[in-house]
């Protein structure tokens, strides 16, 4: 963590980033941005979309959230950043280190009805609306973000490894384990 500025934390729906993000946050005593939430809800809001329907939502606002993203990436420290795509903008910038959550089973399979679990505990949904969250919106979010990311590379995903500085998957770790291991890592990296 040696010159660390900014963390980023970025996971599919349900993987536990916003978990992981609030404790490392809360460890650090940094402050903990969840960038979706900030930014999309008032254009949802102003425009009367779901969460899910990210294809709706013009491709100018979606630049205009990289800009504000990448303005907090350059600009701030003693910050947990919290988006989807935190840890692929961050790609080149100084002092930012970047964690993907993930939730695979030992053979790298997702975990989506794990996933999908999470969120209907988490935010007390029924299972349906869940299920059509996690599976339309990550979706939609592609599609939207391969178009403007990857000139529609269908293989493109923001969650691959290749993106971040360390992976913790939370499939076999609880969030208190979970949270043990990164702050390990980040205690480690401070010597480095």
């Amino acid at each position: 963590m040696k010159n660390t500025r900014i963390i980023t934390v970025s996971g599919r729906i349900g993987a536990g980033s916003t978990t992981l993000a609030n404790g490392i946050a809360h460890h650090l005593g940094w402050k903990h941005i969840e960038g979706g939430e900030i930014f999309w809800e008032a254009i949802r809001s102003r425009m009367n979309v779901d969460a899910k329907d990210t294809h709706l939502r013009p491709d100018e606002e979606d630049a205009l959230f990289d800009e504000q993203l990448k303005k907090i990436l350059k600009e701030n420290k003693n910050i947990v950043l919290e988006t989807k795509l935190a840890g692929y903008n961050a790609q080149g910038v100084e002092g930012v280190f970047k964690i993907l959550v993930i939730c695979e089973d030992r053979n790298g399979v997702d975990q989506t009805q794990m996933r999908i679990d999470r969120l209907v505990n988490r935010e007390g949904k029924a299972m349906e609306d869940a299920k059509k969250e996690v599976l339309e919106r990550e979706k939609n979010d592609l599609a939207k973000w391969r178009h403007m990311y990857a000139h529609d590379d269908q293989d493109w995903v923001y969650f691959d490894p290749k993106y971040y500085d360390f992976v913790i998957n939370t499939f076999e770790h609880s969030k208190e384990e979970t949270l043990k291991i990164v702050q390990d890592v980040l205690e480690k990296n401070k010597d480095n």
